[in-house]
């Protein structure tokens, strides 16, 4: 398994080309359909997979921790996805996917490994609503392979949040306020926890809102916005005074999305802010390198209002 993933520094070259890797892996067969799904991660969020160590019981967790396991002096708590997934299986789950993003690290107890898969990101498609539905929004994106394996991306946010204890209150408790009243924030995640997360602050920081589930269709509302910006002889910073984006999201990233925006001059004197559980420096620098103007990881609501009211309030342009 180490061999899996020897070359994932090699692999941030890939960010900004939309492209992505992600590492399969099952959860066992499901004793109610006879199924066995296959789920995906982004390597950029997997510093390891191992053989899972002893597991030590932990009071007052959520029913989905397993435990904590003692990792190079490091206590990290463990998941167990086919028990957060409400899959029903016998199978033997003894292989630990180390994971490290929002700046935590914690460990997915699976089945077993698959391969490393490279794609496109314009070949992930959100997952429908039947699915969505089914999985309790636990998916962000799915992908057909060519054996008819339907590849399920697992919305790792959601699997922090729900599997970690907070104080929701404390967590946006005297967020600052825009002073600029007409401020309207743009934002695009494919997570739906951190969509409700990103509206929660901008509502307690009394901004108005407008979003998207990925990419492409922040794209394309972006268009439709510039096209009636034309129309009615708006500039386009006159209605929407920063755009805030995630990387990984399917049809296109971050990335993308922010190159497009940069180049095109009618989205000119509008900030671009990355804000994505993919907090390394390599990520912040390819931010940079595409134009972006900060970037905030997730999810701490009051850097991320303090991000925005730079933007908002401490711009020229914007005042």
């Amino acid at each position: 398994m180490s061999e899996l993933l020897k070359s994932i520094d090699a692999r941030t070259r890939l960010a900004g080309t939309n492209k992505l890797e992600i590492l399969l892996f099952t959860l066992g067969e499901d004793s109610r359909t006879g199924r066995r799904e296959t789920f995906g991660i982004n390597v950029f969020k997997v510093r390891e997979v191992m053989r899972t160590p002893p597991i030590t019981a932990a009071p007052d967790m959520q029913s989905a921790v397993e435990g904590m396991v003692s990792l190079r002096g490091q206590l990290v708590p463990i998941v167990d996805l086919a028990r957060y997934t409400g899959i029903e299986t016998d199978s033997k789950r003894d292989i630990m996917i180390v994971t490290e993003y929002n700046g935590l690290t914690q460990g997915f107890l699976v089945e077993a490994v698959d391969t490393i898969l490279r794609l496109d990101w314009a070949q992930m498609r959100v997952p429908p609503e039947m699915l969505t539905s089914r999985l309790g929004g636990l998916v962000t994106a799915v992908t057909e392979l060519e054996d008819n394996r339907l590849i399920m991306m697992l919305d790792v946010e959601k699997v922090l949040w729900d599997s970690t204890k907070h104080d929701d209150d404390f967590l946006f408790k005297d967020l600052p306020k825009a002073r600029k009243k007409d401020a309207c924030v743009f934002f695009a995640d494919d997570s739906a926890v951190a969509r409700k997360q990103i509206e929660r602050t901008l509502k307690e920081m009394g901004i108005r809102a407008l979003s998207a589930v990925n990419g492409r269709a922040a794209w394309d509302e972006l268009e439709k916005l510039a096209r009636h910006a034309e129309l009615t002889g708006k500039k386009m910073n006159k209605i929407v005074t920063v755009v805030l984006t995630d990387i990984e999201m399917p049809e296109m990233d971050g990335y993308i999305l922010t190159k497009r925006i940069k180049s095109d001059p009618r989205f000119g004197g509008i900030p671009v802010l990355m804000h994505s559980s993919l907090s390394g420096m390599s990520n912040q620098a390819l931010g940079k390198s595409v134009g972006v103007d900060a970037y905030v990881s997730k999810f701490e609501p009051h850097r991320l209002a303090e991000a925005l009211i730079t933007y908002i309030d401490g711009h020229p342009d914007m005042i």
